[in-house]
């Protein structure tokens, strides 16, 4: 086959170019309008319980987690000028477009009871700028003696307040949310400077803003990153600029197919996606390094351009694309986990794996067709001699220490094993965030004020309208709040039973001795003050943000520190019980719910299909490895120096306490598909040695590596260095990638240049068998090797004949 396609190349150079122009023009075109993702994204199916039970929640009582927060310490809450530039803030962050609502100290409201009307009016208990000290004073006790908003709004103790901003749900989901939170910042900045107070910002709308940004600004940072260390790298390697531009052209124009194929199929840059572009262009320049390498070897043997080129397709076209193949079926393993996120991850980087290798296989051999030929300076390389230094030591390792080989494999097995068994499983919110980051600092600032602001919700149904204002269904919804702030991670409950306790403190002219649940006597009258929630007057009333139009369901909404998983399952397990004991499931339906639970369950769901997912994609490895191999023996002792370093950097993890969740999950499909490229090259490589030197085992795997590790140490420093600068990545889920990846692909190269070689000449008899010399798959299909091959498989067969006819001699000799 290569054959035909190598002529196809060189023979059609400028359609194929012409073409390369087109795509690449029309993808260019439509990359213009690739967007960021500002979403929350959907970790969980939609069939799943947890999925159907928040989609409920929020049909009923909205979306959570739409609220900024803008936090301040400072003694000097209530000093006139402070208060009142404080009031001027309020009003002018409420005027800006997108804003609904602002909460803050100046702005906080109560029930007031109208005795003319006989209901109580919600409204802000400041309606204008206090023009004195002592009317300050006055005001602060009316606030203070507020305890709906103690330990949310504003912390007496710490001297603090938090000014919650309640953004419009249409703009979050879009680009103009960058801008909105631009405005509100700009607006607050210049009152923490006159007053010399530190601003902190919070809140999913904000932070997962600030992520949006930060991956747009780490996407155009490592694209240029990982060209600069390729070019610099393929420099040092060729001593050529030629080998340098040409790489260089191919995966520019690679990440133009990978954001061109985001906008083509409507996905948008998310953390995941947004590493593609860098990763390709470490992928491409891989693929580059061994046509290259095989080209300057090639022309260096008999010095002619146009053979040497199409030796290139002939002699390493079908090991790379199978070493394509495995890669993007590393990555295309997450598409089985039906997750959004990593859906989209895994379709766009497989596709665009085989797209780098196109380009690569197209672009390489038409660039040089029309270039000089390599002089002595460009092929000089070959003979470098510290790598021929390091080959030599490798060699001598395989052939004369391999028992010590065995024996440190073995140990690195033990300590992996131990390692493993470290393991935890364990994921924040925004575990992404670096600890140094301002974001994180912020978050830290406001648990500490209010122990969180992650949405904690529990949904009651209590199955009869009208049934959430019953005395008793408040009194339970009061003792289950009892229960949960025995749970330190829970901020301050909010829900009917707190506004039952506002409107009797109201009713008694907002004493605060009475902030309690009216008893049965006092419920009637004072429930009467309440608006009607069916009434088109009152479309927004104090209890519609906490019940149903019928009053049969209501809430209870908590804020809860960012703590682990692990946490969160153990508390949510703790409570399932005693809300059973509270609320008996044979008259209520209690759900807990939010954007904390449905991540908790989504990271489970996720770690739980990553898994599997590995597992298929080493499945897949393996057929296609067989397909090329089609020895089961040589399959499986090829597998052998490729998952070593899969237990190796699980171990890493064990013992760094680097928890298992998702980011660092896909770590070990991604790392498997690239690490044994290495093995397939050198196999490849082995089989042709084989057929050329009548199956003499040792001089085949002599020759084999002496030609692949060239290629396999350029390739790895490259693939090393190129995941490494992830570890400058301000998420810690892409900063791991970079850690784990460049530590796998290390041990992977030395695994595969040491054990693999090791195996294969401990276990000759057992595994170089007839069917590894007739695979699937025909890595060369040109008349001169089949011709070699098919005289030197004759050659193999008589020497096998002589062999097996002086053994049946010497038994008969030393018959009695």
């Amino acid at each position: 086959m290569w054959k035909y396609v190598v002529r196809f190349i060189l023979r059609s150079r400028i359609a194929i170019l012409s073409g390369i122009i087109i795509i690449t023009g029309f993808l260019a075109y439509q990359a213009q309008d690739i967007k960021l993702s500002y979403e929350l994204t959907k970790m969980l199916p939609e069939e799943d319980s947890t999925s159907i039970v928040y989609e409920k929640f929020k049909k009923t009582f909205g979306k959570d987690g739409n609220i900024m927060f803008a936090g301040l310490q400072s003694e000097r809450l209530f000093e006139l000028g402070f208060f009142n530039d404080l009031y001027d803030l309020t009003y002018d962050l409420k005027e800006t477009e997108g804003v609904k609502q602002v909460l803050s100290l100046p702005r906080i409201y109560h029930l007031e009871k109208n005795k003319a009307t006989h209901k109580f009016d919600f409204k802000p208990i400041i309606t204008e700028k206090p023009k004195s000290q002592k009317e300050l004073d006055s005001l602060k006790q009316v606030i203070y003696d507020q305890p709906l908003f103690e330990n949310m709004l504003f912390n007496k103790k710490k001297h603090s307040t938090l000014l919650m901003i309640s953004l419009d749900k249409e703009v979050l989901n879009n680009k103009k949310r960058v801008k909105l939170i631009g405005k509100i910042k700009n607006k607050i900045k210049p009152f923490g400077e006159k007053h010399n107070v530190t601003l902190h910002y919070s809140g999913l709308p904000y932070i997962r803003t600030l992520t949006s940004q930060k991956i747009q600004s780490e996407l155009n940072y490592f694209i240029l990153l990982a060209m600069f260390i390729a070019s610099v790298a393929l420099f040092l390697f060729f001593r050529s600029f030629k080998a340098v531009l040409i790489p260089m052209l191919i995966v520019v124009i690679s990440v133009v197919w990978v954001l061109g194929t985001m906008a083509l199929l409507d996905y948008k840059i998310t953390i995941l996606t947004g590493i593609l572009p860098p990763l390709l262009i470490v992928i491409g320049v891989e693929n580059c390094i061994f046509l290259l390498n095989k080209y300057h070897h090639e022309y260096r043997a008999h010095g002619n351009k146009i053979k040497s080129l199409s030796r290139v397709v002939r002699r390493v076209g079908n090991a790379t694309f199978l070493t394509n193949l495995t890669t993007a079926v590393g990555f295309a393993a997450f598409i089985i986990t039906g997750n959004k996120l990593l859906v989209e991850f895994g379709v766009v980087a497989s596709i665009n794996i085989m797209a780098v290798f196109l380009l690569s296989l197209l672009l390489i051999p038409i660039f040089f067709s029309f270039v000089k030929p390599p002089n002595a300076k460009h092929i000089k390389h070959l003979d470098n001699k510290v790598i021929n230094k390091i080959i030599d030591n490798i060699l001598w390792l395989v052939l004369k220490r391999r028992n010590a080989i065995y024996i440190v494999a073995g140990f690195v097995v033990i300590m992996g094993v131990i390692g493993v068994m470290q393991m935890q499983t364990n994921s924040k919110m925004f575990d992404d965030l670096s600890s140094n980051d301002k974001v994180y600092k912020d978050m830290v600032f406001m648990q500490e004020q209010v122990n969180g602001i992650l949405p904690f919700e529990i949904a009651i149904d209590t199955k009869k309208p009208n049934g959430v204002m019953r005395l008793s269904t408040l009194k339970k919804i009061e003792r289950l709040q009892d229960t949960l702030a025995t749970y330190p991670q829970f901020s301050k409950p909010l829900s009917v039973a707190e506004v039952s306790k506002a409107a009797k403190q109201a009713f008694y002219n907002g004493d605060p001795a009475y902030y309690s649940l009216p008893n049965a006597r006092e419920k009637n009258f004072i429930m009467s003050y309440l608006p009607d929630l069916q009434s088109s007057s009152h479309k927004q009333t104090i209890l519609s943000a906490f019940t149903d139009s019928n009053l049969q369901k209501t809430r209870v909404s908590v804020q809860m520190a960012d703590i682990g998983t692990d946490q969160m399952v153990k508390i949510k397990d703790d409570l399932r019980p005693k809300i059973d004991a509270i609320f008996p499931p044979d008259k209520f339906n209690v759900d807990l719910t939010g954007t904390t639970v449905v991540y908790m369950r989504g990271t489970e769901y996720m770690i739980t299909n990553l898994l599997h997912s590995l597992l298929i994609a080493l499945a897949a490895i393996g057929i296609i490895m067989a397909l090329l191999f089609t020895s089961g023996k040589m399959v499986a002792v090829s597998l052998v120096p490729n998952l070593l370093p899969q237990l190796m950097t699980a171990a890493l993890m064990g013992y760094l306490a680097i928890s298992l969740k998702p980011s660092t999950v896909l770590i070990f499909s991604i790392a498997l598909g690239i690490s044994v490229d290495n093995a397939i090259h050198f196999l490849s490589r082995y089989r042709m040695e084989l057929k050329q030197h009548g199956w003499s085992i040792k001089i085949s795997v002599i020759n084999a590596l002496r030609e692949t590790s060239y290629s396999m140490v350029y390739s790895s420093i490259v693939l090393f260095f190129g995941f490494a600068i992830f570890t400058l990545s301000g998420f810690g889920g892409t900063e791991a990638i970079g850690y784990l990846v460049s530590f796998t692909l290390l041990v992977a190269v030395l695994s595969n240049l040491l054990v693999l070689p090791s195996l294969i000449l401990s276990l000759d008899k057992w595994i170089t068998t007839r069917s590894f010399n007739n695979p699937m798959l025909k890595i060369f299909k040109n008349a001169e090797e089949a011709t070699n091959g098919k005289k030197n498989t004759n050659a193999v067969s008589l020497q096998i004949k002589q062999k097996q006819a002086t053994k049946k001699q010497q038994k008969m000799t030393a018959k009695p």
